[in-house]
């Protein structure tokens, strides 16, 4: 048992480790909550069970096999969830894990998400869930912006009061995540009001899209068809959503951080080179085949596409540039990578060149199926999950799985211990970069081509 600020909670042993689920950090987002900053956790009486994970937060399902959202799952849904190898407070170093989603889908109770393993290496882990989607992330007048980013202030406010009752220390608390996470561990490096909340961070394939108030306010209104959110039951807003995107034959993206000026003064790209964050220590990479995983979604991409693609980025000599960096790919390789590059990498590549505090830089190319490095293969690498759902779709049981993964768990809790993950620090000029691979290494600027041509056009606000 431990005692948190607003009460009790009881946990349970699982494999040597004290394991607390399903904590509330703030009241139930629904109601008069329901498009409003968190509010405090009521405290109880008594012992609190913690055994079971809380519900998750509304959302509509974005991958194949994860259920549609329904109230009935329970409407508590800002909880925590601790593991811990020893909660008689030994101040252990802390990592928190934010989970992707593209800013309208996830919680932490997917098994990919299991802390067992990690925590076994000798840290507290924390997940928690924060709102997603139009309640999160949709600009709404009248209402807070980036709702899912002060749901994720809160839990780190919680972190700070209450991880050394599980053994953890306050001032050695690591965040990490992965693409929507990583977009929301780069922004809370940014973003005023988390400042001090944590020391180091992790951002595993980092997005590059942020909106602006008057974009983000116009998707808003579009989704919802000329009706308030404030009168929208949860139930409503998903239908809306899914219309939206149904009407934008499946390629919309309806929620990004937006860049509010409040909550999220700048981009992380802009406020990095203004020396924000420059305090916190950061480890930052991508996987080599991003794209991948959503193009076996869909039909095969042609010249036509490629070149509709290049067109928008506006990207100065591009057909030149990536036809001479990938001599021997086809139009439907050359179309992976440079949607790769818009996606995940070189967002990732660019925050790296942006920060001015300790960096580390990462590429994961190791490639177990025909999908190759995709988007998301570094999940179940990092907690060691290689036998989950997801696994068994990009891993699919290759016998160098758990190799790749331990090489993944101890340079993360390494680098949660000690600030350093194992390889030389990163800078600009020799971008130097850790490869997780079967036969790791150190190399020099791996993605060179594609970093010099989108250096020079960056990851702006989207406005329009």
């Amino acid at each position: 048992m431990v005692r948190t600020t607003a009460g009790t909670v009881r946990g349970s042993r699982e494999d040597g480790l004290s394991v607390f689920k399903g904590i509330p950090f703030a009241q139930a987002p629904y109601g008069e909550h329901w498009l409003a900053a968190p509010a405090p956790a009521r405290p109880w009486d008594g012992v609190r069970e913690a055994t079971a994970f809380g519900p998750r937060p509304a959302q509509v399902s974005i991958a194949p096999g994860v259920p549609e959202w329904s109230a009935a799952e329970g409407l508590e849904c800002l909880t925590v969830n601790v593991w811990t190898p020893d909660e008689g407070g030994s101040g252990l170093p802390v990592m928190v894990w934010i989970y992707g989603g593209a800013y309208q889908a996830g919680s932490a109770d997917m098994p990919e998400y299991d802390g067992s393993l990690l925590a076994a290496e000798g840290v507290v882990v924390v997940t928690f869930n924060y709102r997603v989607g139009l309640q999160g992330f949709g600009h709404v007048d009248g209402a807070p912006a980036n709702r899912g980013f002060l749901d994720q202030v809160a839990a780190l406010r919680w972190v700070q009061d209450n991880i050394a009752g599980f053994g953890g220390d306050p001032g050695r608390v690591t965040v990490f995540g992965e693409s929507a996470g990583a977009g929301s561990v780069a922004a809370l490096m940014s973003m005023p009001m988390a400042r001090g909340l944590f020391g180091r961070a992790i951002a595993q394939s980092v997005p590059g899209t942020f909106f602006s108030a008057a974009y983000a306010r116009k998707v808003s209104r579009d989704l919802l068809e000329g009706r308030s959110a404030h009168d929208c039951s949860p139930e409503e807003l998903l239908a809306a959503a899914r219309r939206f995107v149904a009407r934008s034959k499946g390629v919309a993206l309806p929620f990004s951080p937006v860049v509010d000026g409040e909550v999220l003064p700048e981009t992380p790209w802009e406020a990095f080179a203004d020396g924000a964050g420059s305090d916190i220590e950061l480890v930052v990479g991508y996987n080599r085949d991003e794209f991948r995983m959503f193009a076996a979604m869909a039909p095969p991409a042609t010249e036509h596409d490629l070149a509709e693609v290049l067109k928008e980025f506006a990207l100065p000599d591009a057909d030149v540039v990536y036809r001479t960096a990938h001599p021997d790919a086809g139009a439907v390789e050359l179309y992976n990578v440079v949607l790769s590059d818009w996606l995940f990498r070189m967002p990732s590549a660019l925050l790296a060149d942006a920060h001015t505090g300790a960096t580390y830089a990462y590429e994961l190319t190791w490639a177990p199926t025909e999908l190759g490095a995709c988007h998301a293969l570094d999940v179940p690498l990092t907690f060691g999950t290689v036998n989950g759902a997801l696994a068994g779709w990009i891993i699919r049981g290759a016998p160098e799985a758990e190799a790749v993964s331990r090489q993944f768990r101890a340079a993360w809790t390494r680098f949660a211990k000690t600030g350093d993950p194992g390889w030389p620090a990163y800078e600009p000029v020799a971008a130097s970069t850790h490869v997780f691979d079967v036969e790791p290494s150190d190399v020099r600027d791996p993605e060179a081509a594609s970093r010099a041509l989108w250096s020079k056009r960056g990851f702006p606000v989207i406005d329009e």
